[in-house]
């Protein structure tokens, strides 16, 4: 079979270099789009089988009809999200493996109709040490669902929090599937799409391996066995 090649949107290409290391383990090639080189107009997504949006900043409200708000602290690029939209509008036209990682699970929402909620304290990292230190927050995992299905396993689970924007069943967009929760405050960990064959995300950051459960790796190997057969 072809080599699986997946294109993975940041902000950088140095912000993108933990999500491209899982993906390598697993065989993958890899194409980066950053909004300072967007691949061609003629072939937006490189060739690429599958897409991973990845973590960044925040998402423009005005995108899901909200002025943002003074005291959220809200931080956007608006190029970046104009980038991934159209993205991932074009890999769901083309029903290819999707995996949205925090924002990328955030603008997953949003491009399906849903809102956010602008800012949640309580799931920020934390400057600690002359570092970025991780949230963690126990999430439960619905079994049955498809992103258990490539874990292997559902129930309760210990997890990395690196964000500040997200959504409860108020904010989801009606024709998403929450699969997964956070118990302490009901924040969404986990969306899938019923609509498509293979289009996940997830709020924590498996690319933080030694922050997540091991099972969580699957979700990059998994990815790219679905790019591998869409390869052909």
């Amino acid at each position: 079979m072809a080599q699986p090649l997946i294109l993975v949107t940041a902000t950088t290409r140095r912000f993108a270099r933990p999500y491209v290391r899982s993906l390598q383990k697993h065989g993958a090639g890899v194409v980066i789009a950053t909004p300072h080189k967007a691949p061609p107009a003629d072939d937006p997504l490189g060739g690429a089988t599958g897409l991973l949006l990845t973590g960044g900043p925040d998402l423009d409200p005005a995108l899901y009809g909200q002025a943002s708000d003074p005291s959220a602290g809200v931080e956007s690029n608006r190029r970046r999200d104009d980038m991934e939209l159209a993205l991932l509008r074009l890999a769901l036209d083309r029903d290819l493996p999707v995996l949205a990682i925090c924002r990328g699970m955030q603008l997953l929402n949003v491009a399906f109709g849903g809102t956010l909620i602008q800012d949640l304290p309580d799931h920020r990292a934390t400057h600690q040490n002359g570092r970025w230190e991780s949230a963690y927050h126990q999430t439960y995992l619905a079994p049955g669902t498809r992103i258990a299905a490539v874990l292997g396993i559902g129930g309760f689970f210990r997890l990395n929090s690196r964000h500040h924007q997200g959504l409860r069943e108020a904010q989801k967009s009606p024709t998403l599937l929450a699969s997964a929760y956070s118990l302490g405050d009901g924040i969404i960990e986990a969306l899938e799409s019923t609509a498509h064959r293979w289009v996940l995300g997830i709020q924590c950051h498996p690319e933080r391996e030694d922050e997540t459960p091991r099972a969580f790796v699957r979700l990059f190997q998994r990815l790219v066995e679905r790019a591998e057969i869409e390869a052909g």
